[in-house]
């Protein structure tokens, strides 16, 4: 059976998309099945892996609205061994839609159920908020990658999440794990970054991740051309680093890289 990762942190500009796309690209490249969920209205992950979001009529809303399945609403992609639902802006409203449904916490588990074993892993690209969207992506997942920037304020909000995850566990979903905390937008040249890092290891130790994603220019650029990192510049320093990560997260699941 695939494994389920959320990649959530309700803090915006950690690198929760950047993470997601390139992970599964690299992923990917490693042979391994992956299917991408863009769970987020604003479809950066969509967009990012060459996707006309304006074009999109279906995906992530009408899978949470049980109107389509999940097979329904898969398409293709250009990164080898990566299919994704893609999401579009209508998919702001499913949080007020599914309000007054049953079970509303367990929509995107469901509709996981008959589809998740066509992959090794499946990545939820989460908004940066802790609302509906947020929650059924932890209830469906089996754990959770947290991106934590290497900035000032960089652990504000991480305990309230961190006290989410613990009330999915404790109500939803039993069996989340935290996968890891991951460190981006590392610059070895900044004293506070490197202050991050230190503070980060040393309240969490083994929950983080030993790749750490650095800034890289073509890291930023790739998005703008509908293209993961290992498809914009494999040769690049930002592959590499997710590379890594996607090394480092089959060992850690014990898969044979």
């Amino acid at each position: 059976m695939g494994k389920v990762i959320a990649i959530a942190n309700q803090k915006g500009g950690v690198g929760k998309t950047t993470t997601t796309v390139n992970l599964a690209a690299s992923l990917g490249v490693l042979e391994k099945r992956v299917l991408l969920i863009d769970a987020d209205p604003q479809a950066n992950a969509t967009s990012g892996l060459g996707i006309d979001v304006d074009g999109v009529e279906q995906g992530t809303y009408q899978l949470l609205e049980h109107t389509l399945s999940a097979s329904d609403v898969i398409v293709k992609t250009d990164s080898p061994n990566v299919d994704l639902i893609p999401a579009h802006i209508d998919l702001v409203a499913i949080e007020i839609e599914l309000v007054d449904k049953d079970n509303r916490e367990y929509m995107l588990k469901e509709a996981l159920y008959d589809i998740r074993n066509a992959y090794d892993y499946v990545l939820i690209d989460c908004a940066p908020s802790l609302g509906l969207l947020t929650l059924n992506a932890l209830t469906a997942a089996d754990s959770v990658i947290i991106p934590i920037q290497c900035e000032y304020f960089a652990l504000e909000g991480l305990g309230k999440l961190l006290n989410t995850v613990k009330s999915v566990q404790k109500i939803h979903n039993i069996d989340l794990d935290i996968e890891g905390m991951l460190l981006t937008m590392y610059d070895s040249r900044l004293r506070l970054s490197n202050q991050v890092v230190e503070e980060v290891k040393k309240h969490f130790a083994d929950m983080v991740f030993d790749t750490i994603i650095q800034r890289n220019v073509r890291l930023s650029e790739a998005p703008s051309y509908g293209e993961s990192i290992i498809k914009y510049d494999a040769s690049s320093k930002g592959a590499a680093n997710y590379l890594n990560l996607a090394n480092e997260l089959l060992k850690k699941n014990k898969a044979i890289v």
